[in-house]
C-alpha cells in the first residue's frame, strides 16, 4: 500500500469513526426505569426521544406488592434514572432491586435517585405511626397522582433532573416541558369545569388511593371499604360497613383497576349504590391511555354515576 492510499485509508476510518460517535450520541438516551405506570408517561412526556423508559408495573398491579423480579433487578441495574413515587410507596420491594442492582447512580441522594413525592405537599400526614392501623404511610399518602396538579409539579422537577443528569440536552427538555405545560393547564381547567357537579359527591373508595383527587375536586371521602389500609375487609366488617352506609347513604363505591371487585360489588348490590372501577393511573381502563385521558376517563366514570339531584 502507497504512502498516499494510506493516509487516504486512514481519514477514510477517522470519518467512520467520527460518524459513527455522531450517531450514537445524535440518538443517545437517557434509561429510565419509571416504578409506575404515571411516571412513565411523564418520562415520555418530558424526555420525548432522548429517553429510554421500562414502566416496572401496571395498573392490573398493586403498586404496594410486587415482586424483586430477576428482570426488574436487570433494568435497574441498567437505568440512568429512577423515577418511582416514594413516601415508602414502593418500601416492600423498591429497596431489594436498588441494593441489588448495585447501580450507584440511582441511590438515595443520586442525581438517578427521584422521588416524585417529594416534591408536592402530601395528606394524611400521621401525626404517629402504629402498624396496628394496617398499611400506614409515615410521610403520607402517597398517591398523588390523581391530582393533575401534583402532576404539573413532579413534571418542573423532573425537568430539572433530567437536564441534570444529560445537560446536553437540557434545553430540549425545557422546550417539552413548556408544551407539557401549555396543554396540561388547559386541561385542567377544561376537567374543573366539567367536575363542577362532583363537588360534595360522596365517595366510598375500597383503599385510601383516592385522597388527592377528593381533595382536588371537593368531594367528600365517607368511609373506606377497607377496615385498615392494606387490610381486606372481612364478612363482619362488610356487614357492619353495610348498616352504616344504610344509615348514612353514600353516592358512590369506588375501587381501583386493580383490586378485587367482590367486596365492592356486594356493597352495591345491598345498598343500591351504584359502584365504579375508577383507572387509578394510565391504562387502567382501555380509556385511560395516557396522562390527560386518565383524568378524561375518571371524572367521565365519576359523573355517570352521579345521581340527580
Amino acid at each position: 500500500m502507497t504512502a498516499m492510499k494510506r493516509v487516504a485509508l486512514t481519514r477514510w476510518l477517522a470519518a467512520a469513526a467520527a460518524a459513527i460517535a455522531f450517531g450514537q450520541s445524535a440518538h443517545a438516551a437517557v434509561d429510565v426505569f419509571a416504578c409506575e405506570p404515571e411516571w412513565a408517561a411523564l418520562a415520555r412526556e418530558i424526555g420525548g426521544d432522548k429517553v429510554s423508559v421500562y414502566q416496572a408495573t401496571t395498573a392490573l398491579q398493586d403498586p404496594h406488592r410486587i415482586e424483586a423480579r430477576p428482570s426488574l433487578i436487570a433494568h435497574t441495574r441498567a437505568a440512568d434514572l429512577l423515577v418511582c413515587t416514594g413516601a415508602e410507596l414502593e418500601v416492600g420491594w423498591l429497596p431489594v432491586l436498588m441494593q441489588t442492582s448495585g447501580n450507584g447512580k440511582i441511590q438515595v441522594g443520586q442525581p438517578g435517585y427521584f422521588m416524585a413525592s417529594d416534591f408536592v405537599a402530601k395528606l394524611e400526614v400521621p401525626k404517629a405511626v402504629d402498624r396496628a392501623q394496617g398499611d400506614v404511610h409515615p410521610y403520607g399518602n402517597p398517591h398523588i397522582q390523581l391530582d393533575p396538579r401534583n402532576i404539573a409539579l413532579v413534571a418542573r422537577a423532573l425537568t430539572e433532573r433530567l437536564a441534570q443528569i444529560d445537560h446536553g440536552n437540557a434545553a430540549y427538555y425545557q422546550a417539552r416541558l413548556k408544551d407539557f405545560e401549555g396543554r396540561w393547564q388547559k386541561a385542567i381547567g377544561g376537567w374543573e369545569t366539567r367536575a363542577a357537579p362532583l363537588k360534595g359527591m360522596r365517595l366510598v373508595p375500597y383503599h385510601k388511593d383516592s385522597a388527592y383527587l377528593i381533595h382536588w375536586l371537593g368531594m367528600d371521602e365517607v368511609i373506606d371499604v377497607e377496615p385498615k389500609p392494606g387490610i381486606p375487609p372481612s364478612a363482619g366488617y362488610l356487614a357492619e360497613l353495610l348498616t352504616k352506609l344504610q344509615a348514612q347513604p353514600a353516592d358512590v363505591i369506588t375501587r381501583a383497576a386493580y383490586q378485587d371487585p367482590k367486596a365492592v360489588e356486594w356493597l352495591s348490590e345491598r345498598t343500591k349504590i351504584p359502584a365504579v372501577m375508577l383507572p387509578y393511573t394510565v391504562g387502567g381502563t382501555p380509556q385511560a391511555k395516557d396522562l390527560f385521558t386518565l383524568f378524561d376517563d375518571t371524572i367521565d366514570r365519576l359523573l355517570k354515576a352521579r345521581r340527580p339531584s
